[in-house]
């Protein structure tokens, strides 16, 4: 008898191009591995505010590393990552909340596509250089994903109420309580235990977790 699939959250930002490496692996293995995957749109500056943490860019170190890898990675992983001209004004300041308030209606109202949305939305800063926090912006991300019209209208209209912003708080507040400092964060649930590995590099950890518990 094949067992059942096991649960597994991911919780992201599409703010952090990590998070979009772990997501893209996790959606190529859900099948392999039996998991039944749970997207999670989180808010990386309120898990930031919480832990006290600090975005890696911000130390120069760090954030030199952080660039190196990325090339590394984007060729690993045959993900089309590159990095915004404008790197401190479209990730230090412009921010993710409207983005990623949309997909949390997304997740709400069409869950079936939130997979395509969230990689449109990835694939506009951090591939392509493009904005994620103008209404035309969401509004050509989701159509490009598949949304009609109409419905990416009716979705970013929701994004006001509180419905959408208390969904999404709560997503977050549920990230920090399960020990995030940073996205992504991969929660896999096994035997009544859950376990938190944090950042997109811990998936041979992962699989020996399933493949043991």
């Amino acid at each position: 008898m094949t067992s059942l699939p096991r649960k597994l959250e991911l919780f992201y930002d599409v703010l952090s191009p990590y998070s979009w490496l772990g997501f893209e692996v996790l959606c190529r293995y859900q099948n392999i591995w039996n998991i039944n995957l749970h997207l999670r749109p989180s808010l990386i500056a309120g898990i930031m505010k919480s832990s006290g943490n600090k975005p890696p860019a911000l130390l120069p170190q760090k954030g030199k590393y952080m660039f190196m890898d990325l090339q590394h990675l984007r060729k690993f992983y045959q993900v089309p990552l590159q990095a915004p001209k404008d790197f401190r004004s479209v990730i230090l300041e412009k921010g993710s909340l409207t983005a990623m308030r949309f997909l949390t209606a997304v997740n709400l109202e069409n869950p079936e596509m939130l997979e395509r949305v969230s990689r449109e939305l990835w694939m506009r800063v951090w591939s392509r250089d493009e904005d994620i926090t103008e209404p035309q912006s969401i509004l050509a991300a989701a159509e490009k994903a598949g949304l009609s019209k109409e419905q990416a209208k009716s979705l970013l209209e929701k994004c006001s109420t509180d419905k959408v912003k208390n969904s999404l708080k709560e997503t977050t507040e549920a990230a920090c309580n399960y020990g995030a400092f940073g996205l992504p964060i991969i929660v896999v649930h096994l035997d009544n235990q859950f376990h938190m590995l944090f950042g997109s590099d811990r998936i041979e950890l992962l699989a020996h977790l399933l493949e043991n518990f």
